[in-house]
């Protein structure tokens, strides 16, 4: 079995940033996904704007894209990036019931953006959850994983 690598631990076992001068510049997308369950009544207000903070997922895609950008600044060994785009979807699912989170970001570059897409998704949860917690503090955020990535020397992966 080839056994894998950790990158971001050197030969003597300390914490590392990886070095990347090296690697060719690439188009690299990711693409995240996660969900905050929470009460029919709880969504139902969201939907229709009811939440007294105000557009609870406008201010959450702003705060996942703004995340997204600032990532390298809140985990230690991101490299900084250039991101080209971030997008934020948002579906009601009266299933779950809650609210399903997407991203998708983009960069051209030496290293990839999932760590970008996981931190815009998780960031955008935490902020759904702070805007209607005064409303329902039982909400659930879960199931955060990275679905998508395409460029680099590895390739494409999809885990769906």
């Amino acid at each position: 079995m080839d056994e894998k690598k950790l990158s971001h631990i050197d030969e003597q076992g300390d914490a590392q940033m990886v070095d990347v001068g090296k690697k060719a510049e690439t188009e690299r997308i990711a693409v995240a996904i996660g969900e905050i369950v929470m009460k029919p009544e709880t969504l139902q207000m969201i939907r229709e704007d009811r939440v007294k903070k105000g557009d609870v997922l406008t201010v959450a895609k702003v705060a996942g894209i703004s995340a997204a950008k600032k990532t390298s600044e809140m985990i230690p060994l991101c490299h900084p990036l250039a991101l080209n785009h971030v997008s934020i979807e948002f579906v009601f699912d009266d299933e779950l019931p809650g609210v399903r989170i997407k991203a998708l970001v983009k960069t051209n570059g030496k290293t990839g953006v999932e760590m970008e897409a996981l931190t815009a998704v998780s960031v955008s949860a935490l902020t759904i959850y702070d805007m209607a917690k005064a409303v329902e503090k039982t909400m659930i955020i879960q199931n955060i994983r990275l679905i998508e990535k395409r460029g680099g020397k590895s390739g494409a992966f999809l885990n769906e």
